[in-house]
């Protein structure tokens, strides 16, 4: 059988991202036979009438849905889908995204209320995490995103986020 075959049947049936490593050993080669399939499969996926695009977060890989698909699926998965997220954690997570590691302190100082629970909540469904403790006084936590962040959000890294200007051209438009 054809390994790009094997290769899309596994990427499939896995679901999470799985490590570059953990595809060789599972389909028994080597990265130098892995590496050209990845790319002819993501260039597959690539074309215009295909649903799906092969994504990749640090050294592992995913399918995912292509969002310019998504106005074509919504109604259906408004139905099926969990609650999004409010305001306040956008907001929150949006500051964690582009200030990280950030302190729960400076995360309050720029929205201007408490941020404990929506912290909480976010850390819970695993798009932010706690990197450490600040050697300071209290030992603050310090937040930053997680590689669910950037899968749900179509990353491959955190370089990939619009940068402040382009958010600030597409408010005002």
């Amino acid at each position: 059988m054809d390994l790009k075959a094997k290769l899309e049947a596994l990427l499939f049936a896995w679901g999470d991202p799985i490590s570059e490593k953990e595809i060789q050993e599972a389909l028994n080669v080597t990265a130098k036979e892995l590496r050209p399939v990845l790319t002819e499969l993501q260039e597959d996926l690539s074309a215009e009438d295909r649903g799906l695009r092969l994504v990749r977060v640090e050294d592992s890989y995913q399918l995912s849905t292509k969002p310019e698909l998504f106005d074509a699926i919504s109604e259906f998965a408004k139905k099926t889908r969990t609650k999004s997220l409010s305001n306040a954690a956008l907001e929150t997570l949006s500051i964690v995204a582009y200030k990280q590691p950030v302190l729960k302190s400076e995360i309050e100082d720029i929205r201007g209320v408490r941020c404990d629970q929506v912290l909480k909540s976010l850390e819970r469904i695993n798009l932010i995490a706690v990197l450490g403790r600040m050697e300071i006084p209290g030992r603050p936590k310090v937040y930053g995103t997680t590689e669910t962040f950037l899968r749900k959000f179509g990353l491959s890294h955190l370089e990939d986020l619009p940068k402040a200007e382009e958010v600030e051209e597409t408010e005002e438009s």
